[in-house]
């Protein structure tokens, strides 16, 4: 038999349960998802809310690349790469491993492979599978789903308060986990707007920043109509003593990519910092650079242009030249100008100046969030006993290669025991 009391704000009446085994999860993501089923297993009643009409739609576009969910790497390696989060998400990796999340994909019918980076995907690459048997799994266990409903913070019996199509309305429970993500891909369900409700509270919220993102680059006319859209392959970047191997793409807006997203910490922090970056990219990171003068050397001494030295000799691709080229003509000195060891030193550090990050509704994902001072050991929010907090919401970042979906999942689980040690201990 419920209880009914009236929100406070609005006069709608909301169910409480006198049962101490109620538990609503906010967030129908990855986090929020794991921490339903950590409850459910241990026998809580659990409503998992979510502003958009189905789950996991973020997930589901991850997938789209493949769905990297983990790392294979040893965990020595792996828990820096949450740099100053890392303090925050080490004990949850430590109870839910990458081992443990490979597991938790076979016993759902999707067993992993590991790539040739180390990366670890679903054998069928595909999140829609994963999800479906998830969401099956989540049904017999008793979850139920509410659709279209926003959290909007708490009502002043500590009821929590929702906007919904029925209008809004607040409801009771036992225990509550908070794991709504950060504000990337905001159509897809994350907006940020729950910081304002834990801001409100008093809590310390850093601000969400674009992470894994992009940058603005003042390309030239010529070389934007020319090279956008193209990639620069077997390159690296380089940002102070951070180095990082991968690809990028010359876009209409600046420059994007894999080998860039792996220095955007850094990279964003300074662009705030002093109004600008300098990215250095490397065209030739496999040959020494001796070895690139000796090659440009050989080629202009045969009176072969610098254009034609750079692509026989060096098999540079058009966009690469074109980078070179776009660099010389900002430090007004063009390549013809320079001789074989000035022109090779540019080869091996091209600079492109990067003017500002890129909008974080087109980052894959976001930095800032609830600070780890608010949480206890648990997840628990010292501020609201029984609420606890998990996923992308929290105060850290990591870089793609499976960390940001592993952090998830890990974090939704701790928040989803602490939720149910704290039940037990009520109850007992």
């Amino acid at each position: 038999m419920q209880t009914v009391r009236p929100h406070r704000e609005t006069g709608v009446q909301s169910p409480v349960s006198p049962d101490l085994s109620r538990a609503a999860v906010v967030g129908a993501g990855p986090a929020g998802l794991m921490a339903a089923e950590t409850l459910a297993r241990g026998g809580a009643r659990v409503t998992v809310f979510d502003r958009m009409p189905t789950p996991g739609r973020k997930f589901l576009m991850a997938g789209r690349g493949g769905l990297n969910l983990t790392h294979s790497e040893g965990m020595d390696r792996f828990s820096p790469r949450y740099g100053a989060g890392e303090a925050l998400v080490a004990p949850a990796l430590a109870d839910f491993d990458p081992d443990a999340l490979r597991r938790w994909c076979a016993e759902l019918g999707e067993p992993t492979v590991v790539g040739t980076s180390g990366r670890v995907f679903p054998q069928s690459f595909k999140a829609s599978p994963l999800l479906r048997a998830w969401l099956k799994r989540l049904g017999a266990a008793g979850v139920t789903f509410r659709a279209r409903h926003r959290w909007t913070g708490w009502d002043r019996d500590g009821a929590l308060c929702f906007e919904a199509p029925d209008g809004p309305h607040a409801e009771g429970f036992d225990a509550a986990v908070l794991a709504m993500g950060g504000a990337s891909w905001p159509q897809l369900g994350a907006d940020g707007r729950w910081t304002e409700a834990l801001e409100a509270e008093g809590a310390a919220v850093a601000p969400l920043r674009p992470s894994n993102c992009g940058f603005a680059v003042a390309w030239s006319d010529v070389f934007r109509a020319r090279f956008e859209g193209q990639p620069l392959k077997g390159v690296a970047f380089s940002f102070g003593n951070r180095v990082s191997r991968g690809e990028a793409i010359v876009t209409r807006a600046g420059i994007e990519g894999g080998g860039v997203y792996a220095l955007s910490g850094p990279l964003r922090d300074a662009v705030a910092a002093d109004g600008t970056a300098l990215l250095r990219v490397d065209l030739q990171p496999d040959r020494p650079r001796d070895a690139v003068l000796a090659r440009l050397a050989s080629a202009r001494a045969g009176k072969a242009s610098v254009a034609t030295a750079l692509r026989k000799a060096l098999h540079l691709s058009p966009v690469a030249i074109g980078l070179l080229q776009e660099a010389a003509h900002a430090q007004g000195r063009p390549l013809g100008e320079r001789d074989d060891a000035a022109l090779a030193a540019l080869v091996g550090a091209v600079p492109v100046r990067l003017d500002a990050a890129l909008p974080i509704a087109g980052a894959i994902s976001s930095a800032g969030g609830l600070a780890a001072s608010e949480l206890d050991a648990r997840h628990m929010l010292r501020r609201r006993p029984g609420t606890f907090a998990a996923g992308e919401m929290l105060d850290w970042e990591a870089p793609t290669g499976g960390y940001l979906l592993q952090a998830c999942f890990a974090t939704g689980a701790a928040a989803g025991a602490g939720a149910l040690a704290w039940l037990a201990e009520r109850r007992g």
